[in-house]
């Protein structure tokens, strides 16, 4: 379920952009000015508005660790702000003056990405605020772009409908038609799916475009195979053009926004729409999950950004830190140690953590010298309270895995009360009859079910206490 819980209604004009860190939400607009909210109470911060761009501003984006936004606009511009009290840190002019359509900063920071009308393509080094690479894409505007999670390569959509992969080297990779009347906005999951066939891990794109559609890619890169973009499917819904798609933290859900005034919120495994919200009385220019809260922000050209709670109880809530029961926690990567992180209370070292390129590996290797030396942690509560919660989850590493087949698949968690749906499969019987008291499909198939019936599987709950037994031993 998706509640409305608050609407911002400071921009005099049509909103273009909206994007969050871990503590902000910043909102752009057609009336010049960048605002800055806090996520704790929704209240503007004291130096909101941020002005300096003398035409409308089209696109606004957080570094990773939130201490750097970036906005871009008409006046053929791309600006840094620092985010503790809204200083101008540069102002990054594009080759030609083009107005600048969308900005985005690399997963390291190395680099801001700026696209433009004339189709420029631009990477800015941050911490020298000069130009590293430029490139052109062939025809139309530059209208969307994100980078892959590693870094490495980058997508570009334009208004002629192409989606382009280049290399951080600004070499153009691939190319490929996707949209016939245009792209308006593309983005790439920070999670990659695995493809069992041929052993590959794939990043998963999402792509929307003047021609009312959502399609999903798979993008594999690879340096004995080049790159590879694979069409998986189309998500219908929309009557009209789609302006904004993002996919939430942990991929699992991809929301759109569209000129019919509607926002879709998608399953990504299966595609089903989970919700639709039509709150919105003109189109929906801007859509964006909060990376380590059940938040979503939608803007609209009525001038109002919403702001939407997610159900934690619907499979796909983002921020929530699934993948510890998915993700081995070496593996896991810099948004999933965030995620960690505010499930233990520990949100305000998020920005620091990110800062520091902190993932499952490196979280595993702090020691009370490093949070006091490297992380610059001053106080000794602090580095306690961090430490005990690091010692806690090395604790789970050493405990024996359950075997999968003694797991609910829509928990993950240990079944107790294990039953048989008609589809054939198991589950925790709390957490199917709150499954299918909002769907007759099946969690695993997504086919329909025949019956709602559930039968008790006593064979598989006594297999699960004779296991049980053994670990006590």
């Amino acid at each position: 379920m998706a509640t409305l819980i608050h609407t911002l209604s400071d921009h005099s004009d049509d909103v273009n952009y909206c994007a969050f860190s871990s503590s902000c939400l910043a909102t752009c607009s057609l009336d010049k000015t960048i605002r800055v909210y806090s996520l704790s109470n929704f209240a503007e911060l004291p130096y909101s508005p941020l002005e300096g761009h003398t035409y409308a501003v089209h696109c606004c984006c957080f570094s990773p660790s939130g201490l750097v936004l970036a906005s871009c606009s008409t006046d053929g511009t791309s600006a840094l702000w620092d985010t503790r009290d809204g200083r101008r840190l540069a102002v990054l002019q594009q080759p030609g003056a083009s107005p600048v359509r969308v900005c985005r900063f690399s997963p390291q920071a190395t680099y801001l990405l700026a696209g433009a009308a004339d189709g420029s393509v631009v990477l800015w080094n941050v911490q020298s605020m000069k130009l590293y690479r430029s490139g052109k894409v062939k025809g139309g505007s530059l209208m969307a772009c994100a980078f892959s999670p590693n870094g490495n390569i980058f997508v570009t959509g334009s208004s002629s409908g192409d989606l382009t992969i280049w290399d951080d080297k600004m070499r153009c990779l691939y190319n490929e038609k996707a949209h016939d009347l245009g792209v308006t906005c593309c983005d790439i999951s920070s999670h990659p799916v695995s493809d069992s066939e041929n052993g590959f891990k794939y990043f998963q794109m999402a792509s929307c475009g003047q021609d009312n559609h959502i399609k999903l890619w798979l993008i594999l890169f690879a340096d004995f195979l080049g790159v590879q973009l694979k069409y998986k499917c189309t998500l219908d819904g929309h009557s009209a053009p789609v302006l904004a798609c993002a996919f939430s933290c942990d991929g699992q859900m991809i929301v759109s926004g569209s000129v019919d005034k509607c926002v879709i919120i998608y399953e990504t495994s299966t595609g089903n729409t989970l919700h639709t919200l039509s709150q919105h009385t003109r189109y929906v220019t801007t859509c964006a999950f909060a990376p380590h809260s059940p938040l979503l922000a939608t803007g609209s050209m009525d001038k109002t950004v919403h702001i939407w709670q997610l159900d934690l109880k619907q499979p796909c809530a983002g921020g929530t830190v699934e993948n510890e029961s998915k993700v081995a926690i070496e593996d896991w990567s810099e948004d999933d140690v965030s995620a960690w992180l505010c499930a233990q209370d520990l949100t305000d070292f998020v920005g620091l953590f990110k800062m520091n390129n902190i993932d499952g590996k490196e979280l595993l290797n702090l020691t009370k010298e490093s949070l006091a030396n490297e992380l610059k942690i001053e106080s000794l509560g602090l580095r306690s309270k961090v430490l005990q919660k690091i010692e806690e989850l090395r604790m789970t590493m050493t405990s024996v895995s359950v075997p999968d087949e003694f797991l609910c698949p829509i928990t993950r968690e240990l079944m107790k009360d294990p039953v048989i749906a008609t589809d054939g499969y198991s589950y925790e019987r709390e957490a199917m009859e709150n499954w299918i008291s909002n769907r007759r499909s099946s969690p695993m198939t997504n086919l329909p079910l025949h019956s709602l019936m559930l039968t008790p599987n006593r064979t598989l709950k006594m297999a699960i206490s004779r296991w049980l037994e053994t670990q006590q031993k």
